[in-house]
């Protein structure tokens, strides 16, 4: 038997395959590495955070569509547009021109906005003592934090929220099979997208709509109007996604560990380490995507150039090389990768820390011991993942 026999392979073009099953974990111990029909899978924390930071890598997801057989058209356009998916000058041109935007002033100046949000929902649910958390808290939570960010409208939240729910579905092994619904949905946030564009030229404000169109600099000059349509189309859409997913992710693991719900209502103080800890634990992003650059060997393996390498981060934020088992929101723990890493950081971050880190700690005051109640639904367990549906019963606060 041969080394590469003994090592794992993983069928995760499968939609029923589950990136955080025992089947994974079980191989990270054997292997730093396993095989899938992408290419190859990083399953350990410090083989993940030196090639996260590889200069021998590119950023890969631009070949997630084609992954899919999807090579042309309005989404294979627009996914290759994303700043994510631009290397060198270019990519440096772009954020250059974005990161203003996103001032932590900004952000800081919306947290008490966010608070009452939070209240807002939870004194609107149905019922007194139970919620679908889904529909009632972490879709219009998230969907009305990224227009109070962006300054559109917060009554357009449903738009917002289903239009990007619908996107979300080209994360998945699906992504083919759904193309119709994706891009129709691309094509309604592109005119959502224009009309808030043309309104902050005629009528500039103070909000990120109007920082995003008026980026400029002396050596990168503007944005083109390609590029803000596709740019604030991808932003509504990644702003949206991650913390709609994140924020029932965190529920699913917190209900696992009701003494840290206990905990985080008595210590909203810990609202950012909570974040950190469930990011760790369960990130939506379950995979951040590289592409090697030219021919290398890493750790004994040769790395072809064009290879796909998908980097686990629920397996490496398990790694039980870094890190000990469990929730603990009060744990000085080594960074997660559920930003991504290296250059291509997520330049949302300090917006989704920002308005989990009110959440939580506003709903783990006001429902006590929380438990999952049947029908809970869920995204396949691949590129991004979360609930659908997931059903909640609780005692109120008094």
């Amino acid at each position: 038997m041969s080394p590469l026999d003994l090592v794992p392979h993983f069928d995760v073009a499968d939609p029923e395959f589950s990136l955080t099953s025992a089947e994974v974990h079980e191989a990270r111990e054997r292997s730093w590495y396993a095989t899938t029909p992408y290419g190859i899978a990083v399953l350990r924390y410090a083989e993940m955070n030196k090639l996260l930071k590889s200069r021998q890598l590119r950023q890969g997801s631009i070949a997630w569509p084609a992954h899919n057989g999807v090579t042309e058209g309005p989404f294979a356009r627009w996914w290759a547009s994303w700043l994510l998916n631009k290397e060198g000058e270019e990519h440096r041109r772009l954020r250059r021109l974005m990161t203003p935007a996103f001032t932590q002033q900004l952000i800081a100046g919306q947290v008490p906005r966010f608070q009452a949000l939070a209240g807002e929902l939870v004194d609107a649910f149905a019922a007194p003592d139970r919620c679908e958390f889904m529909a009632e808290f972490a879709e219009p939570y998230s969907a009305r934090v990224t227009a109070i960010m962006l300054g559109t409208p917060e009554q357009d939240w449903r738009l917002l929220a289903r239009e990007s729910t619908t996107l979300g579905l080209a994360m998945a092994v699906t992504l083919k099979d759904d193309l119709p619904r994706i891009e129709a949905a691309l094509a309604r946030l592109y005119d959502y997208c224009d009309a808030q564009i043309a309104d902050r030229r005629a009528h500039p404000r103070e909000d990120f709509v109007t920082a995003f169109v008026n980026a400029a600099d002396p050596e990168d000059g503007r944005l083109s109007d390609d590029e803000l349509r596709d740019g604030l189309t991808m932003l509504i859409f990644a702003a949206f996604d991650t913390t709609r997913n994140q924020l029932g992710l965190a529920m699913q693991t917190f209900l696992a560990h009701p003494d840290q719900w206990r905990l985080l209502g008595e210590r909203p103080d810990l609202g950012g380490k909570a974040v950190e800890e469930v990011m760790r634990l369960n990130p939506t992003t379950r995979w951040v995507t590289r592409e090697v650059i030219e021919d290398f060997e890493y750790e004994g393996v040769a790395l072809k150039a064009g290879t796909t390498v998908h980097l686990y981060t629920e397996a490496a934020g398990t790694d039980p090389r870094v890190y000990t088992p469990g929730l603990d929101i009060t744990a000085e723990r080594k960074p997660h990768f559920g930003f991504g890493g290296g250059l291509h950081y997520c330049l949302g971050h300090f917006v989704a820390r920002a308005d989990m880190s009110e959440a939580l700690p506003l709903l783990a005051r006001r429902m006590i011991d929380p438990h999952e109640l049947p029908g809970a639904t869920w995204l396949p367990d691949s590129g991004n993942t979360g609930p659908v549906t997931l059903p909640i019963g609780f005692t109120p606060a008094p």
